[in-house]
């Protein structure tokens, strides 16, 4: 006899579940699926034990009618698609026709749905028939899930504490409000509601709800079009920044999807804004003809592939950077105000999810609770998880202060605070009247306003980089320096021959690299704008650069080279500068494209106001 079978359906249902249901989270995101795809303009989630005992989705869409709603529990069966040409013209979220035969085959599912006209109640464990009769005749679904890998409870294991499943809960039903604002979700927890939001269609207010007043008051709207794609949403002022990509909110078509290059083209967009390594906050949306969005490439379907990338990505970057620019300008210092605290229920949740568990040795005792099962198999440790190769899955709770965290829930007088919120005025650099300086660094400068303090380095550092990317990005023939002594470089024959396919790309960037042998090379001049002093060290950081990328980019190593060049020409600190030196400075910032922000996103110059100081002073109460 032969050794392959076909498996039983029950068992084929519990491996697909393994890529569909990984956690409660998976649970949550396919019912809520299918509610959005009905037409429900409501839909609440109510959790017990963060999902793992129970899982309650209540809709008020379509519904199904008694056939149909037999027929959803079995594989790939789905009203979202028909032949192989809808598969290519996805418009639906869900559409692979398994999620709930695999959700079905590890837990209790109660179903209660109804089309208006009758009426269908449905009970299954482990993916069998259980009860099968006529229900109530409310429009719409209920559908129950209880008790969660109760016959799998090795899935149990790779449970994290409840305090952490219900953070990416909490973080999936944020993305579903961010990308439908006029459906209103609400989300509760063991009876308390955690997150709910009006369902107004003003996004204004979900950024509200979900960052809070102060964050969602700084979000600017942006909207682009191109040929096939069209961009709208919302990006933080260059002063709001998170540690990390997951406050990088994308949609595609409706979709939540993770796409690291587009989230790269969003951050490269703040370019200069940004201090290093930190991110904005932005929610965009992306429309185009699902002909181009390739969905099916994973069960979970937020991993996607995109036709005319290119062009998307030119479009985002120069969308977003156009908005973003003219926000740029002196951060002010104010008084400090106390935060408003959060409920200490709430916060634990977003700690817990910044924590790591480790499984322990297995035990042989028996668990007749889900919960049982995942404190017996974890122990926390307080660390950082480590950042995944595209995202964490549920957003991180660094250093938001406690009155701007997602779950917070908003008064109704901060939620009218919210409506009609004016456009930022475009910035003006001030006039200024040198003060002095201290400790050689900082320029101190009064206006009509207040007084200001400008980081001289930082200062001089944006202007000169102004200055060296107009100039390497047109190379000049007329404005070349022979060397007296030319400069001889030596690489291994890999690194040799890497340069050698980028000559063109140095050349661009200033750089006259020939070949001078097999793995020698020689700079016979340079620009006469490089900075004196550093053409040797120019020259060796740029081909560095070209050996230590992947892909070199002429547009990037250009913005490299200027950037470096600006720094090295710059004015230190404890440099002691006479009036009428700083009073140039100054003028020459004022000049500046964007003055408020040195190449590397730190701020130039800061803002006290007049008032402000008045009141550190007690001058005014």
């Amino acid at each position: 006899m032969g050794q392959i079978r076909l498996m039983e359906e029950n068992l084929s249902n519990k491996i697909a579940a393994g890529e569909v249901v990984e956690r409660p989270t998976s649970v949550v995101k396919e019912l809520v699926e299918n509610a959005i795809d009905a037409g429900s303009m409501a839909i609440e989630v109510l959790l017990l034990e963060a999902g793992l005992t129970s899982i309650q989705i209540i809709d008020n869409g379509a519904g199904m009618d008694d056939d149909d709603a037999l027929l959803s529990f079995s594989r790939h069966a789905t009203s979202k698609i028909a032949n192989e040409h809808d598969l290519f013209r996805i418009r639906t979220l869900g559409f692979r026709g398994e999620a709930l035969a695999s959700i079905a085959s590890v837990s209790k599912v109660t179903l209660h749905t109804s089309t208006g006209d009758s009426g269908t109640f449905i009970r299954l464990e482990g993916g069998r028939l259980v009860e099968h009769r006529a229900g109530s005749l409310r429009k719409g679904t209920d559908i129950k899930i209880e008790q969660l890998f109760f016959n799998t409870p090795a899935r149990l294991k790779y449970m994290k504490t409840l305090q952490t499943e219900l953070g990416h809960t909490i973080d999936l039903l944020n993305r579903f409000a961010l990308s439908y604002p006029a459906i209103s979700f609400k989300l509760s927890h063991e009876g308390k509601t955690i997150l709910q939001t009006a369902g107004s269609g003003e996004m204004k207010r979900v950024l509200a709800d979900i960052y809070g007043v102060a964050i969602a008051k700084k979000m600017i709207p942006f909207e682009g079009e191109s040929h096939d794609y069209k961009i709208s949403g919302f990006a933080s002022l260059p002063e709001i920044t998170r540690a990390n990509k997951n406050y990088i909110s994308l949609f595609v078509n409706g979709r939540w999807v993770k796409h690291y290059a587009i989230a790269n083209t969003v951050h490269q967009a703040y370019h200069t804004f940004l201090p290093l390594e930190r991110q904005p906050i932005v929610v965009m949306n992306i429309e185009g003809d699902p002909y181009l969005t390739d969905v099916n490439v994973h069960p979970a379907k937020q991993q996607i592939r995109l036709s005319k990338e290119k062009e998307l990505m030119e479009l985002i970057h120069a969308t977003i950077r156009q908005t973003v620019s003219g926000t740029v300008r002196a951060p002010v210092i104010e008084k400090p105000k106390a935060p408003k605290q959060m409920p200490s229920k709430q916060l634990d949740i977003w700690k817990a999810a910044y924590t790591v568990q480790e499984p322990v040795a297995p035990s042989t005792a028996s668990f007749t609770r889900p919960t049982e099962m995942v404190n017996a198999v974890t122990e926390t440790k307080n660390e950082p998880d480590p950042e995944p190769e595209i995202f964490p899955e549920a957003l991180p709770v660094e250093e938001v202060p406690s009155n701007e965290l997602p779950v917070r829930e908003l008064q109704e007088e901060e939620l009218e605070q919210t409506v009609g919120f004016t456009e930022e005025e475009s910035p003006q650099f001030p006039e200024l009247e040198v003060v002095g300086q201290i400790h050689g660094t900082y320029i101190v400068a009064q206006s009509s306003d207040g007084f200001y303090l400008i980081d001289q380095h930082a200062a001089q550092e944006r202007i000169k980089y102004e200055y060296f990317r107009e100039k390497v990005g047109h190379i000049n023939a007329a404005e070349r320096q022979a060397l007296l002594l030319p400069m001889t470089f030596h690489y291994s024959r890999d690194e040799a021959l890497r340069l050698k396919e980028n000559l063109e790309v140095l050349y661009e960037s200033g750089v006259f690299l020939e070949e001078f042998g097999d793995t020698s090379f020689i700079v016979r001049d340079h620009p006469t704008w490089f900075p004196a002093g550093f053409e040797q060290e120019v020259v060796e950081d740029l081909i560095e650069q070209v050996l230590n990328e992947r892909k070199v980019d002429v547009k990037k190593l250009r913005e490299e080279a200027a950037i470096m060049m600006s720094c090295k020409r710059s004015i230190k600190a404890n440099h002691y500068l006479q009036k009428h030196e700083m009073e140039r400075l100054l003028a020459d910032l004022k000049n500046a494209e964007q003055p408020f922000t040195c190449p590397h996103g730190r701020p130039v110059i800061i803002h006290f106001k007049t008032y402000d100081v008045e009141k550190m002073f007690k001058r005014v109460m």
